[in-house]
């Protein structure tokens, strides 16, 4: 018996790649659209000047803790971060740190970043349960480590990186901090002031289940000042119809973050059936769970499952190529739980997922994984180095005779550990 004679209804289990959109707002996006489409934007905007201008602000601010003021609207998170960066005034005695979660697109903008500015770009090492290393952050920091990036959820895996004790350790420096919520904003809470944070971007259409092509970035004051005299109102901003229907789904009763015992579920289910490995590093998970099979691959336990009406996502190494790669994970299965899902869901993705994997591999044929160096790596060359367990790998970098030093807190006290640039 698959998913679907469970009265035919389908199990959404990818809020992380697209959320299901409430009917409220829906509603609110076909309803614009269709006045846009008959009466043109400016219309439009003048209808729900109080809704772009003012209201989905406020919504925003109490989601994030935020001023209003500080936040714009934007096309989707990885646009608003590599706009930001490639005004950011750094040069080649700055050092930037990154971390192998980091995905394909916040690794292209830093390397166009190390590209512009001549930056050194390094990698801050894993513990060996995969938590970041706290400890070496807190040795290595100093004040030419001039801008540290970390996701608070990678979109690879369901880690829950530790963002607020990142920020601890960064407040005394003038290091600038920038989060992505990409994957964590509507599951999980997230508040700009704890995490201390100047840059924090997110978007629309996962977790918060509002439309595509709409995202916001929250830039605080003093890097704002640093962008000078660069107007963040120049990002390309999303059509009315969908900031009214963002708005509407910001104005949707919240979460308190995803059912632990529904990703407990999800996870047992995954770990019930022989030949399958949860790719779970760290100590803390969201409700993202992502796996694979010894020998089925991920396109197909992807397609069954959408066959018997679990909608879950094959997740590919490239989407975070420092750290995938190198575990030798080619493609994975990504499934991800929101506080709209039940418990049985998690019953019938269980029972969906052990048939999808009993039917096996066509032909029975054994599809071996890839080897820990996977070929996956060589797509970002420049870029990709995958930092062993306690030990930092630096990412080649380029010189230049030139300097711009980026400043954020006056009164910087000496070295004390972090990522740093160094000519």
């Amino acid at each position: 018996m698959n998913a679907m004679s469970h009265g035919d209804r389908r199990v959404h289990l990818n809020s992380a790649g697209l959320g299901r959109m409430p009917a409220a707002v829906r509603a609110v996006l076909t309803e614009w659209t269709r006045f846009e489409d008959r009466y043109g934007p400016y219309e439009l905007q003048e209808r729900l000047d109080d809704v772009l201008r003012r209201e989905v602000y406020e919504r925003l601010a109490v989601l994030l803790g935020a001023p209003p003021e500080d936040t714009v609207l934007c096309t989707g998170a990885a646009d608003a971060f590599a706009a930001v960066l490639s005004r950011l005034p750094l040069g080649p005695h700055d050092r930037v740190w990154t971390t192998p979660y980091e995905s394909a697109a916040g690794l292209t903008a830093l390397n166009a970043l190390r590209a512009r500015t001549h930056c050194r770009l390094e990698v801050v090492p894993l513990r060996l349960d995969g938590d970041l290393d706290l400890e070496w952050l807190a040795q290595h920091i100093g004040d030419d480590v001039a801008l540290v990036c970390v996701p608070y959820v990678p979109s690879g895996c369901g880690i829950v990186n530790p963002v607020e004790d990142v920020g601890r350790i960064l407040a005394p420096h003038r290091t600038l901090y920038a989060v992505d919520a990409s994957y964590a904003v509507g599951q999980l809470p997230v508040d700009v002031t704890r995490i201390g944070c100047q840059l924090l971007t997110g978007d629309a259409w996962r977790f918060l289940r509002g439309p595509q092509s709409a995202g916001f970035v929250y830039v605080a004051r003093e890097l704002r000042q640093a962008l000078a005299p660069y107007d963040l109102a120049a990002l390309a901003a999303p059509d009315g119809a969908a900031v009214a229907a963002f708005n509407e789904a910001l104005g949707q009763p919240a979460g308190t973050g995803p059912d632990q015992d529904l990703a407990r579920g999800l996870r047992a289910a995954v770990e019930a059936l022989p030949g399958t490995e949860l790719i779970a590093p760290g100590r803390i998970q969201s409700g993202i769970v992502t796996f694979r099979h010894a020998e089925v691959p991920a396109t197909l336990i992807r397609r069954r499952l959408a066959e018997r009406g679990v909608v879950v996502w094959k997740t590919v190494a490239q989407e975070n190529p420092l750290y995938l790669p190198g575990r030798g994970v080619g493609t994975a299965v990504r499934a991800s739980v929101h506080p709209d899902n039940r418990v049985e869901d998690i019953e019938l993705f269980a029972e969906a997922l052990q048939g999808a994997v009993a039917e096996g591999h066509p032909g029975s044929v054994h599809v071996p994984r890839p080897p820990a160096a996977a070929t996956a790596v060589r797509a970002l060359p420049t870029m990709v180095s995958v930092p062993a367990a306690g030990r930092r790998v630096p990412i080649p970098r380029q010189r230049s005779a030139g300097r711009r030093h980026l400043t954020l807190v006056s009164g910087t006290p000496p070295h004390t550990g972090r990522l740093q640039s160094g000519a």
